[in-house]
């Protein structure tokens, strides 16, 4: 069993940076694909930032590439995504993935598990 935790999220304004973060106890963390999603008011969960196990490899939804950045640290457990330049249509609970075996940019379903979400809100 894998639990996720993320913290971070808060109230910024347009333009803004917020720096979420996500850990876990988990021994075996190094071996997971790490990502994040997002899930808006009204609107479905979508896939924002993935990491490889290994941290070589990673990609970005293109509604985010430039802005956000996605890194992990295998010695502390942790897995982080860099928000700048934040816009109003970022606002959404954030959440952590980790899967086994998956690509970077796996769809949901393929996701072993997830944290509880953090709120983003990004006020104009």
């Amino acid at each position: 069993q894998v639990q996720l935790v993320e913290s971070g999220g808060g109230l910024v304004q347009a333009g803004g940076s917020l720096r979420l973060s996500c850990a876990t106890a988990a021994r075996t963390f190094s071996t997971y694909v790490m990502g994040w999603f997002r899930q808006a008011p009204g609107k479905e969960r979508e896939f924002v930032a993935g990491v490889s196990s290994e941290g070589n490899a990673i990609l970005h939804a293109e509604y985010v590439e430039g802005r956000f950045t996605i890194s992990r640290d295998n010695g502390k457990n942790t897995v982080s995504l860099q928000m700048n330049s934040l816009k109003p249509e970022d606002t959404a609970v954030y959440f952590c993935a980790a899967g086994l075996g998956i690509p970077i940019n796996a769809p949901e379903r393929l996701w072993d598990y997830w944290g509880q979400g953090t709120q983003v809100t990004v006020s104009s």
